[in-house]
């Protein structure tokens, strides 16, 4: 446990860490799509902490998580704010709130532009910005928490392939968009919270992203498997792809940190997956061949020209990628699976511990925190803040974002444990 120091403001902490020195462990929960915490348990935990009574705004739909606003940020010892897109993965504005029910019963805020239908199979159709008129892209299962992807891709010409239609979503960035990150960035200067910024078009191959569900008329290749399938198949083709949305994203970062500066201390630079529960889904050599070349302009541009720190999110059993990580200039990963195959948090700290910041990993959540004590909770949060904190380089968070029906008791438990570590 830690000897009591100064207090350290929330940047301060955020920026030791990413300096890799020693000092208290900083928390992020709700600065970006893939550390956040689900609606439901958002607005559980304002019941717990004693809040005031308010409805949960779902800020990132696909995966309906919801807004962390200052007094729970507060009650939790967060220390970062995020600057998100302007637009939600469904492609609308979050604006002009309106209540819905959930299917679990919850009110909460969404988007006006949050249009959805009933499904004949239970639970809700939702539609890319909100254009009833089109066919719906996402689905919101009767008994789910969150929406899952349609696949609408139109049948594949091999001939006819056009690296246009996959740069659709990727295009130089609008004034709107520009105006939109100038005043979040004038907005949350005064925050007193660390910055952690989206802007966008940087995260190459997300197969998040690859259905389109921000389309109308999603073209090119849209099938999650067809484009597992390209990745050995066509890579000459996804070699345009990914050298083209490169050129646009580096010319929209410059203008973007004309805008925002050196505000944000971290930038969310891709968003795609290598990893299962067990293994990659491709080797070091082809993660080389084909991503490399990419992530390394993106990094090496970002770090020329401006200060803020790349953060890579990649889930599952990535151990064997780390080092093509950071040889490409990724200064932080991110969510750090503890349950994955490979993935011990002292064989991690040690052999990467010196280049990486090591962003999330505080609690597993899949089986700890879901479903494990609180006494569980806490040794294993104690166990990993020492393991990962020591020489600096750490970010606690858990393992991605915490899900609907986790206990709150063990998330204030998780809390009260780095708090503990802390020696606060």
């Amino acid at each position: 446990m830690r000897d009591e120091k100064p207090q350290m403001t929330h940047t301060e902490r955020l920026k030791n860490a990413l300096q890799h020195k020693p000092g208290p462990i900083p928390i992020d929960f709700g600065s970006t799509a893939v550390t956040g915490i689900h609606a439901l348990l958002v607005e559980k935990l304002r019941d717990y902490f004693g809040l005031e009574k308010r409805l949960v705004k779902v800020w990132e739909p696909y995966q309906f998580l919801g807004e962390i606003e200052d007094d729970l940020k507060d009650a939790m010892g967060i220390d970062t704010v995020g600057i998100t897109p302007r637009n939600t993965l469904f492609g609308f504005a979050n604006e002009n709130w309106k209540e819905f029910k959930t299917p679990w019963g919850q009110v909460v805020l969404v988007s006006e532009h949050f249009q959805t239908k009933p499904s004949p199979e239970g639970g809700f159709l939702i539609y890319p910005c909100g254009d009833t008129t089109v066919s719906p892209s996402g689905h919101m299962p009767r008994t789910g928490f969150f929406f899952d992807s349609i696949i609408r891709q139109e049948p594949i010409e091999e001939t006819n392939l056009n690296v246009e239609d996959n740069l659709e979503e990727f295009q130089p960035i609008s004034d709107e968009d520009l105006i939109y990150f100038a005043s979040e960035a004038k907005r949350i200067e005064g925050s007193g919270r660390a910055v952690v910024a989206t802007f966008g078009g940087t995260s190459l191959g997300d197969i998040a992203l690859v259905p389109g569900p921000f389309l109308r008329h999603p073209r090119g290749i849209r099938d999650v498997e067809e484009w597992y399938i390209s990745l050995v198949t066509r890579q000459d083709f996804i070699h345009k792809i990914f050298s083209a949305q490169t050129e646009i994203a580096l010319k929209n970062l410059e203008k973007i940190y004309q805008k925002v500066g050196d505000l944000p201390q971290v930038v969310f630079v891709c968003g795609t997956d290598f990893g299962t529960q067990n293994s990659q889904f491709c080797s070091p050599k082809t993660f080389d061949s084909l991503y490399a070349p990419y992530y390394k302009k993106i990094n090496s541009w970002i770090h020329r020209n401006t200060k803020w720190k790349t953060f890579k999110h990649c889930c599952g059993s990535i151990e064997v990628l780390m080092k093509n990580f950071i040889d490409v200039g990724f200064d932080i990963i991110n969510p750090v699976q503890l349950s994955a195959k490979g993935m011990e948090p002292k064989i991690l700290k040690e052999r990467y511990g010196e280049k990486l910041v090591f962003w999330g990993g505080g609690v597993d959540t899949q089986q700890t925190l879901p479903f494990g004590t609180r006494e569980q909770v806490r040794a294993e949060v104690l166990k990993n803040c020492e393991i990962f904190s020591k020489g600096g380089g750490f970010v606690f968070n858990a393992v991605h974002n915490i899900q609907a029906n986790v206990p709150e008791e063990n998330v204030v438990e998780m809390i009260e444990a780095v708090r503990e570590f802390n020696g606060e």
